[in-house]
């Protein structure tokens, strides 16, 4: 059960989310919303539970893990089928170690707004409804003020929970968590010949295609250990996360990791490494390593041909030629060497006009070594021209495609150092702005600026 907060208060909540459920944002500011989603009071029909699962942390078996701090309340029916509400930070739970089962305000703003901009985005995540606050002290490396999340997603089953019961040699709760998984989510792989193969193959063709999504935005997890990655291929647990800003492909955002394991470009390599982890615990049920393997096998060319497929779309191109690979690794070797940001690069981009490279001065100060993208763009120029590409029509497209707004570090600490003055506005204001990721807002141009300096100092790590 919730462990109640003393004299919880909202702090903001996502339209978007409510609607997912058929919910009046309206609603949850109102009290007795607020106790139930701060743990303080519990619906009639709902029955709390934590889930139990292992998992392997920074590539070494962790053992025994579980929902520390994440209390399941149920599910709620919707016309595209079941929603898990799920608090974070209600309160110790039976696997919350030696953990206090608490989260803060600081993390809890960060998970929110993260959870929300990624789905603006298009890409597959959990979903956040909203966050209380209250008072009480919570000690980190400093003492700060206690705050619950609302998470919903259809299922927070992780690869790790089928690692526990393959390392605890139980067949019988690992099959029935799979036929569970494959019944609830995936019903079509029922008549497989091999159920748990096929569903292995998808889970790794939904996971290669969710990281290709994130390689694609700059957006770095931060800590892709087992017991964080979703049995449907969502995006879960937002931490240390971060979204390239100079980039690097090698660039860690998560400072608790020490040797790199899960930097931008570490990250696809992982979901496979991670993908191997869920075939092992998956073996007892899929019967022969050389059908595991086979499924397996099916991760790289489904994350080259997504990661293909989305790079084309944000350089505006509409044909597959056979050098494109050379034209990509060409931009990302200028942009490597120059440090360039990533959002605002791509988002520029659009406003290249093929016949017209004097026009190029805005891209062209984006680089310090402005002959290195002059001897691209002419690469660029000349696979547009191969498609008879036109300006604008090229243009609007990559502006579908290409964010103008992504969750900087330096706005999410802007909202939270507001929130821990006990001023929620600005939460709300770049929640409105990262749910139009697309959009030019010009009102709101200055929440697409380059990092000041002062963020150059701002470090995420795992501790929250």
């Amino acid at each position: 059960m919730p462990t109640p907060l003393p004299a919880p208060y909202f702090v903001a909540a996502s339209a978007s989310a409510a609607a997912l459920i058929g919910l009046d944002p309206a609603l949850l500011a109102q009290p007795d919303y607020v106790e139930l989603l701060s743990g303080n009071s519990v619906a009639e029909r709902s029955q709390p539970l934590a889930a139990v699962y292992s998992g392997h942390q920074f590539g070494v078996w962790a053992g025994q893990l579980g929902d520390g701090r994440a209390i399941l309340l149920g599910d709620i029916a919707t016309e595209n089928g079941p929603m898990e509400l799920q608090l974070k930070g209600a309160g110790a739970t039976p696997y919350s170690r030696m953990g206090d089962g608490r989260a803060v305000l600081r993390s809890s703003i960060r998970e929110f707004l993260c959870s929300e901009a990624m789905a603006a985005l298009g890409i597959p995540t959990s979903r956040a409804l909203a966050i209380t606050g209250s008072q009480q002290g919570i000690m980190r490396e400093t003492v700060e003020t206690a705050a619950v999340v609302t998470r919903m997603a259809p299922s927070f089953v992780r690869f790790g929970s089928f690692e526990h019961w393959f390392s605890r040699k139980k067949p019988d709760e690992l099959k029935i968590l799979a036929d569970y998984v494959i019944d609830s989510f995936y019903p079509e792989l029922r008549t497989q010949d091999n159920p748990y193969q096929a569903l292995l193959a998808e889970v790794c063709r939904r996971t290669a295609h969710m990281i290709a999504h994130w390689q694609a935005v700059g957006f770095m997890h931060g800590v892709m250990n087992t017991d964080n990655m979703s049995i449907l291929g969502l995006t879960l647990d937002y931490g240390p996360f971060g979204f390239m800003e100079a980039f690097d492909a090698e660039h860690i955002c998560n400072h608790t990791d020490s040797q790199g394991r899960y930097s931008y470009a570490n990250q696809p390599q992982v979901g496979h490494w991670n993908c191997y982890a869920l075939g092992q615990a998956l073996l007892p049920l899929i019967g022969e390593v050389s059908l595991a393997q086979a499924a397996l096998d099916s991760y790289e060319p489904a994350f080259a041909a997504k990661m293909n497929e989305l790079l084309r779309a944000k350089l505006g191109l509409r044909t597959e030629q056979g050098d494109d690979s050379q034209l990509f690794d060409a931009m990302f070797a200028v942009m490597q060497a120059n440090h360039v940001d990533f959002t605002n690069f791509f988002r520029a981009l659009g406003n290249l006009q093929v016949g017209a490279p004097e026009n190029d001065t805005e891209l062209r100060d984006m680089f310090i070594d402005r002959p290195a993208f002059d001897g691209w763009a002419l690469q660029y120029r000349a696979r547009l021209l191969l498609e008879q590409s036109d300006d604008l029509p090229r243009k609007l497209a990559m502006d579908q495609v290409n964010p103008k707004y992504v969750l900087r570090n330096y706005l999410a600490q802007v909202a939270i150092d507001k929130a821990q003055r006990q001023d929620y506005t600005e939460v709300a204001q770049l929640l409105a702005v990262l749910q139009k990721p697309f959009d030019e807002q010009p009102e709101h141009q200055h929440y697409a600026a380059l990092p000041p300096d002062w963020a150059s100092h701002l470090e995420v790590s795992c501790s929250s």
